[in-house]
């Protein structure tokens, strides 16, 4: 595949079929980099660099990732001294691959700061309508059978400022970076609850954590029951302190803020609580001016990672789009991409396991003529719900919406390579 009249175009302005993405590593910048280890006269000119003549350290205690990856940081932004503790740092999508994201640059949002917590002295309680209160110590919850499941968590202010009048000159990261995927590991939380017996009059469990804030979140019974997790572990190690060591809650597919961290109560209602969080915040104001309460899922939503925001295209020909995929509401099954602003689309591969509430990876090849551009890519998950336009969106939702920005993303791609962030 060396001419690009072979190339099976399948949308506008230069999508490819999902075939060649096997052909991406004959593309010309990868020829002229295995052609300038050769001399004149084709003999080899490779030379064994230093750091391959001599021994480096030996083992270590806890694994340090290589100083060239220095770059890949969270963007924590700037404290804001009228909100002690509070605020968060978002994950470097642009620079990800695959779908897990490290513990150390996964996504952190906290009202109060870290609390430091030791184990020894930490208490899960569940009282209210049960048979029974109930008071877990760590080490007993170390003893219970566990599960481990694959899940994004979104802060549902994720990619809010979509809403905005104008396009924010932004990165897959300062928009989109509230967003990371995790294996957790942990107790069902339907285990615990039915060793404390519920009593016939519960509708719901309120989730308190043991920060400063005393934060706290409403979650219906029903899903309580149905794939809550109690999670101890993430990514196979413990919670870190950001992720709510000890303990944290975990509801799959629903907005981040209910993952209550630092759990230390779970009581067991007839009402929700009205708690701060889903009274005064997390609430989804309309074109109304009227406020929607307890819209818990996170809609079906994708976002192209690479080519994206502030980064540039140095060169004409192929190359390769991904992004991620995801959706509250179960598995991705679709993702379709589009080089011409929606015009034209194309089906997009999605790599292999896709899991329900999980991010799934999507790749397609592009082959860019230098001519301006506007990259797409619109998700469909299994209840058929597809991504919305942001137009859509704003239609329903009105201009003073704040949450739940699941909006199709645009990145305008200018004649001279530059990616930014556009509206169509």
């Amino acid at each position: 595949m060396t001419k690009s009249t072979e190339w099976q175009r399948v949308a506008g302005n230069g999508l490819l079929s999902r075939r060649h993405l096997l052909g991406l590593g004959l593309s010309s910048a990868s020829v002229l980099a295995s052609s300038a280890v050769l001399g004149a006269d084709g003999k080899a000119l490779f030379e064994i660099p230093g750091w391959s003549r001599q021994a480096g350290p030996g083992p270590s205690g806890y694994g340090q990732r290589s100083v060239h990856t220095a770059f890949m940081q969270r963007d924590a932004g700037a404290p804001d001294p009228l909100y002690p503790g509070g605020g968060a740092s978002r994950s470097p999508l642009q620079h990800l691959q695959g779908t897990i994201t490290p513990n150390s640059l996964h996504f952190e949002r906290h009202h109060a700061g870290i609390p430091a917590i030791d184990p020894a002295g930490h208490q899960l309680v569940i009282n209210g309508l049960v048979k029974q209160a109930l008071a877990f110590s760590y080490e007993s919850l170390l003893s219970y059978p566990m599960v481990s499941r694959f899940y994004f968590l979104e802060c549902s202010g994720n990619s809010r400022s979509l809403y905005g009048a104008r396009p924010g000159n932004g990165t897959a990261q300062t928009i989109h970076g509230l967003l990371s995927g995790a294996e957790w590991t942990g107790i069902p939380l339907s285990t615990l609850l039915d060793e404390a017996g519920i009593l016939g009059s519960a509708q719901w469990v309120s989730a308190v954590g043991a920060d400063a804030a005393s934060m706290g979140r409403s979650v219906p019974l029903n899903k309580a029951l149905d794939d809550v997790l109690v999670a101890l572990y993430q990514n196979g190690e413990p919670l870190r302190p950001e992720q709510g060591y000890p303990m944290r809650l975990f509801v799959p597919g629903w907005e981040g803020n209910i993952s209550v961290k630092w759990l230390t109560q779970l009581k067991l209602t007839q009402e929700p609580s009205q708690f701060r969080d889903e009274t005064s915040k997390y609430t989804d104001t309309m074109a109304d001016k009227t406020s929607l309460q307890f819209t818990f899922p996170m809609g079906c939503k994708s976002v192209i990672t690479s080519p994206s925001g502030q980064m540039q295209l140095r060169r004409h020909g192929l190359y390769q789009i991904t992004g991620v995929a995801w959706s509250g509401n179960g598995t991705i099954t679709r993702v379709e991409v589009s080089a011409d602003g929606g015009q034209t689309w194309a089906e997009a591969m999605l790599d292999s396991a896709q899991h329900a509430k999980a991010l799934t990876r999507f790749r397609i090849p592009w082959s860019w003529d230098g001519a301006t551009a506007q990259l797409m890519s619109r998700a469909t998950d299994s209840t058929g719900a597809v991504q919305p336009t942001r137009t859509a969106l704003l239609a329903e939702r009105g201009e003073n919406s704040f949450y739940h920005c699941n909006a199709i993303q645009c990145w305008g791609v200018s004649a001279a390579g530059d990616v930014n962030n556009a509206y169509v």
